[in-house]
């Protein structure tokens, strides 16, 4: 939101936005001239002007627009707005007192909402390179059951035999493999967390254990 009122008489607050970018700092930001100096600050909320501001987008260090106090465009009194004169949301107050201040972005148009991206899951190297093992092996299966069927000149019913020798040759692929990595990794978390030489070490994730061997 863009900031209008502040009981600082400077017109100027700080906020932290820790939450935001993960800067512990505090930023300075300033409150409209207009509408700071209006006694009572009550009064703003029947001032007749405008803010117009750029489109939303993700970028949380830039923010152009301008205040314009009266809906006359050619005797209005304009005044630039910049980064300073903005709170973005899930940023907190450090000042002292109360401000008040003209929401401009909601919902999905907020920075937060524009800058979140969907969960990933995590996955280590190793499985990557067994997942790819386990699509070689697949084609090489199909290819092979085909081959076979070939061979046979496609006799009888060879759609048939086609998926019986899948269903033979499909010892191929390692499922057996993949579970007892999944019981060796969940072996490496427990000897992580009872390490006594990195001592309080907690591993929250049973699926990269063997990624600290990586780094």
């Amino acid at each position: 939101m863009i900031l209008l009122y502040t009981t600082e008489k400077s017109g100027a607050v700080f906020i932290r936005t820790d939450q935001l970018d993960g800067e512990t700092d505090w930023k300075l930001r300033k409150a409209i001239a207009v509408t700071q100096t209006k006694q009572p600050c009550e009064g703003i909320i029947n001032l007749d002007g405008l803010i117009v501001a750029n489109p939303p987008n993700d970028l949380i260090y830039d923010f152009k627009g301008y205040f314009q106090q009266g809906r006359d465009s050619v005797n209005a009194q304009r005044e630039a707005l910049s980064l300073e004169n903005t709170l973005w949301s899930n940023t907190v107050l450090a000042s002292s007192g109360y401000i008040l201040g003209q929401v401009v972005y909601t919902g999905k148009e907020t920075r937060t909402k524009m800058n979140a991206r969907d969960p990933t899951t995590k996955f280590g190297k190793l499985d990557l390179e067994l997942n790819r093992l386990s699509k070689l092996l697949f084609v090489f299966m199909i290819i092979l059951s085909f081959g076979i069927v070939a061979l046979d000149e496609f006799r009888g019913n060879w759609l048939i035999k086609f998926f019986r020798f899948i269903l033979l040759l499909c010892s191929i692929i390692p499922i057996s493999l993949r579970v007892n990595l999944d019981m060796a990794k969940v072996y490496y978390s427990v000897c992580i967390y009872k390490d006594t030489e990195i001592e309080g070490t907690i591993p929250r994730n049973s699926t990269i254990p063997e990624e600290l061997g990586r780094i």
